[in-house]
């Protein structure tokens, strides 16, 4: 057996084990959904504390068939434990399972994606298996996303990283290992993917302002741009999907936007910033005159 088996089971572990989620957040949610949408039984759901909290851990209970409660339990049969917290909790709430619970046997898994399995280090000290299995996708409130096609980064024990790799696939996401040094690197790629893309986007809306243009009306109208551009990017790569101005060589427009942005300085920044991995990373014209243009 390799050491990344799907088939890597602990002892009295079954085809599809038990499972107990600790948080019940917007990624906590979207997981367990997916979880018992592909026929796992989710013992617990456990909630940080009574009051919201607790009102959102019973609703989610509620919707997969399990029970809230508000710490895990000596009675807990769940044969995987899966951290869903902030990452600044992950070894807090691992610390504050770890004496309640017989680890042995048992796996611990969290979905950080800036930090390693060693953040449950507490629970792999007292028998358990541990492992970090991070989604590269955006979970936020009035939005559950789903989980199939979705790459898991994983990394951690070897049978933690077995099982979480049968788990992925259950729910159609697509698995595969990184190394621990990676993943500050990792996350930091998906942070440019999504949350300092959604800075992007806010951004525009203030350039669109300065043409006039209100916010609302600014988002509709640029969704079908940024469609195709993404469809292109996704076909194509990004060299075959830049155009604008700076393919062109267009130094005169290029002026005429520093010039305007001048009345949205924060933006100007961005755009200059942008540029500038333009001029690195994508095929343009005039790049001496265009970088000139920028430093000034």
């Amino acid at each position: 057996m390799s050491r990344l088996d799907s088939s890597a089971m602990l002892p009295g572990m079954g085809r599809k084990p038990r499972i107990a989620i600790v948080g019940a957040g917007n990624f906590g949610s979207a997981l367990a959904v997916s979880l018992h949408q592909a026929g796992y039984a989710i013992e617990t759901v456990v909630a940080h504390s009574r009051g919201a909290s607790m009102k959102r851990a019973q609703k989610l209970a509620g919707e997969v068939g399990s029970a809230a409660a508000l710490d895990c339990s000596a009675k807990m049969r769940a044969q995987v434990v899966w951290f869903t917290v902030p990452d600044v909790e992950i070894a807090s709430a691992a610390r504050n399972a770890g004496d309640k619970v017989n680890w042995k046997g048992k796996l611990a898994l969290h979905s950080s994606g800036a930090r390693t399995s060693d953040e449950l280090d507490f629970l792999r000290r007292r028998g358990a298996a541990v492992a970090s299995v991070h989604p590269l996708m955006t979970f936020v409130r009035g939005s559950r996303a789903g989980l199939a096609g979705v790459p898991f980064a994983v990394e951690g024990d070897p049978k933690a990283v077995g099982v979480a790799r049968r788990i992925v696939k259950d729910v159609g996401g697509d698995f595969y290992v990184i190394r621990k040094r990676d993943k500050a690197a990792y996350h930091a790629w998906g942070t440019f993917a999504s949350p300092l893309f959604d800075a992007l986007l806010v951004t525009t809306e203030q350039v669109a302002a300065a043409a006039g243009v209100h916010q609302k009306e600014a988002r509709r109208r640029v969704i079908p741009i940024l469609l195709q551009t993404l469809a292109n990017y996704a076909a194509l790569g990004a060299p075959a999907a830049f155009s604008g101005p700076f393919v062109r060589g267009d130094v005169d427009t290029v002026k005429r936007h520093l010039r305007v942005l001048r009345r949205v300085p924060q933006a100007r920044e961005v755009y200059i910033a942008l540029a500038k991995a333009a001029l690195r990373y994508l095929p343009s014209k005039k790049r001496k005159e265009l970088a000139g243009l920028l430093e000034r």
